[in-house]
């Protein structure tokens, strides 16, 4: 998600006064994009997105992607993960909208640990952020292939994951 700082906004949308790294929106914010064939997705307005797949279209899938994300967050969070933000995709089978990827994973969204939560600095996490952070740390210029994992970040990645599987659904993961 795009955050300007110099503005506060996130995808063009103003944020209120004195907001602090990670802290909670009053509401959660709807912030479309484009799909890319390489690269990252294009993150644009929601006038845009109107204008791209149609109103009626466009109020569907903001709906139905608020009810995911409130459905999936307070779930979550009776675990002890706050799911602070998250991507879906949708596409179309005729006039059916329809989800295309994964929905509310570690891979999909950013789950922070509910106890260890503290706005005002990056949170720790259960996601690919860990990753993100590695390939950072390397001097990656983001235009190039990037460097090869570790196993020692691969592992750790995996851990994490299995750590959120475990804590969401109250299982052993089964491939430890």
């Amino acid at each position: 998600m795009e955050i300007i700082q110099k503005d506060k906004t996130v995808c063009g949308i103003k944020l209120k006064k004195g907001m602090q790294e990670s802290e909670k929106f009053d509401n959660p914010l709807f912030t479309p994009s484009t799909k890319e064939d390489s690269g990252h997705d294009i993150n644009i307005s929601y006038e845009k997105m109107e204008k791209i797949i149609g109103k009626k279209d466009a109020i569907r899938i903001k709906e139905l992607s608020l009810l995911m994300y409130n459905k999936g967050a307070e779930y979550a969070r009776k675990k002890g993960i706050i799911i602070a933000d998250t991507k879906f995709e949708f596409g179309k089978i005729d006039d059916k909208i329809i989800i295309v990827d994964e929905v509310l994973t570690p891979d999909s969204s950013r789950f922070w640990p509910l106890n260890k939560y503290e706005p005002g600095r990056s949170q720790p996490s259960y996601d690919k952020q860990y990753v993100r952070d590695y390939l950072s740390n390397t001097g990656w210029d983001k235009n190039s292939k990037p460097p090869e994992l570790t196993l020692d970040v691969i592992k750790e990645t995996r851990n994490k994951y299995i750590e959120a599987y475990e804590t969401l659904t109250g299982k052993s993961f089964l491939f430890k």
